[in-house]
């Protein structure tokens, strides 16, 4: 009876340490009831790689990361063993390569070659540790940024030499200036757009004025029309002719006009006869007896 307890007991504990591995396999992701190949990969940097962790191709899950180990025995190496789908075949130079996403999580990507020959199950394929973003960043990025903090120190320098400018300052100051008087020339321009309907009254005043002008113009050029024109004209240039034959006659020494408006001897003459009539009438106002008879009857 005793006996039977402890046997039972045993069984238990071998259906429970059963259950247990099973179960942590289960929690780690491994199927072990699917059939899979395994192979091993050495590499000097895990890049924070953990059990179970997926193994892709193309994309694809094709297997998980089985275990990790340290090899102490070749000191700066890690044991990676990889379980992969039975029906998957690895070429020979194909690699596993570990890789890490933005967010730090580590994946192993296998990248197959064109090879005809295959790695046996349970062999070590090639392996590689790609740069990571953080990688890049430290590596690639780092430097460049250590370049251009000197730049940036003596671009902020000039900038600050530049704004303590006492030129700068009296520009700004000549711009709020010139801000505040196009201020006021903005002001006078809404003032000036107000008084616009009163100008526009003057204006509209003015161009009635002009038509009523223009009407009186139109009148007048009518009555002209009307007007014998050319029978002035003609008249004007006649008189212009008559003026004209005159003026010569005047200038001409020959004619009569010429001998009486030139002859010295004819201008004396008349001269002397004048003084004499004024004497004879000054003659004839003293002594009117002598020139003039009255007899009374």
């Amino acid at each position: 009876m005793k006996i039977k307890k402890e046997i039972t007991i045993s069984i238990c504990v071998i259906v429970a340490l059963c259950l247990l591995f099973l179960g942590i396999d289960f929690l780690k992701g491994v199927n072990v009831f699917k059939p899979a190949n395994y192979y091993t990969a050495t590499y000097t940097n895990v890049n924070g790689l953990a059990v179970s962790a997926p193994v892709t191709l193309n994309g694809f899950k094709v297997g998980l990361v089985r275990s990790i180990e340290y090899q102490y025995d070749n000191p700066g190496h890690v044991a990676v063993e990889l379980s992969l789908d039975k029906e998957l075949k690895l070429p020979v130079g194909s690699k596993a390569v570990i890789v890490c996403d933005m967010l730090g999580t580590a994946t192993v990507q296998l990248e197959l070659t064109a090879n005809k020959e295959f790695y046996p199950v349970g062999s070590e394929v090639e392996s590689e540790t790609a740069s990571g973003l953080m990688d890049s960043v430290s590596k690639d990025l780092m430097p460049n940024i250590a370049e251009i903090f000197p730049k940036v120190d003596s671009l902020l320098t000039s900038i600050n030499k530049l704004v303590s400018d006492p030129a700068v300052i009296a520009s700004v100051k000549r711009l709020d200036a010139i801000t505040a008087n196009l201020e006021s020339t903005t002001n006078s321009l809404n003032k000036s757009v107000k008084s616009l309907p009163v100008l526009m009254s003057g204006v509209n005043s003015t161009v009635d004025n002009v038509n009523r002008l223009t009407g009186n113009l139109a009148e007048v050029s009518e009555d002209l029309k009307s007007c014998p024109l050319d029978s002035t004209l003609q008249n004007i240039q006649q008189t212009t002719e008559n003026l004209r034959m005159l003026t010569q006659e005047l200038n001409n020494p020959n004619s009569t006009l010429g001998l009486l408006m030139k002859d010295p001897e004819l201008y004396n003459n008349l001269n002397n006869t004048v003084k004499s009539l004024d004497s004879l009438f000054v003659d004839i106002k003293k002594s009117p007896k002598r020139y003039i008879n009255i007899k009374l009857l």
